[in-house]
């Protein structure tokens, strides 16, 4: 009788692989509250306020490795954070001309981030893309499609959106209701672990 070995099963993997069209996603169980007498596995709150590209990369890979490891994981995005999850299909968003013209000069979508130094008119994003391929690191676009399927919220700033004139249709697909800073305080309250990027 022969044990055949079988690979560690890898959720995240999983999760990009449905993600890009590839097998299904196997429906895991939502993580049950602690019952009586057991420790609380505490939440992980990412206050996500940036949007170089570097900083939303490592956003997406905490929140998706969270998600994957089965803690509740919420990412609440506000200021810079949130023009990353602006459908990449929109060009110029807002009202007025301050709100279109902050948009011109750093185009939203997960697509089109810089990175915070060597940006080099584009060719520092190009290199590292080019690095993540050969090396067979997901981009920050499959890793955001990726925490979403393993349940990961991402929670708009309301009063950012409201700065900006950003409304629910120039959002990515599967946003959370828009919050406020009280929403935030809220959850920190809550026993969730912040993690400031």
């Amino acid at each position: 009788m022969t044990t055949e070995t079988l690979a560690p099963f890898d959720p995240l993997a999983e999760a990009i692989a449905a993600a890009d069209g590839w097998p299904e996603l196997t429906s895991r169980p939502v993580p049950q509250p602690a019952a009586e007498g057991e420790v609380k596995t505490k939440d992980f709150l990412i206050i996500d306020y940036s949007g170089d590209l570097e900083k939303v990369w490592a956003t997406m890979i905490l929140a998706s490795t969270s998600a994957a490891m089965g803690v509740r994981t919420r990412v609440f995005v506000t200021f810079w954070g949130l023009q990353v999850f602006v459908k990449d299909s929109k060009r110029i968003t807002g009202e007025n001309w301050m709100q279109k013209m902050l948009s011109a000069m750093q185009r939203p979508g997960i697509s089109h981030r810089k990175l915070s130094k060597m940006n080099f008119l584009g060719m520092g994003p190009w290199m590292m893309g080019r690095l993540a391929k050969q090396y067979g690191v997901a981009s920050p676009k499959e890793l955001l499609e990726a925490a979403q399927l393993m349940g990961v919220e991402f929670i708009p700033c309301q009063m950012t959106m409201d700065m900006f004139g950003l409304k629910p249709e120039d959002m990515i697909e599967g946003m959370a209701e828009p919050a406020g800073a009280a929403t935030v305080i809220g959850l920190l309250t809550e026993d969730s672990v912040p993690l400031f990027i």
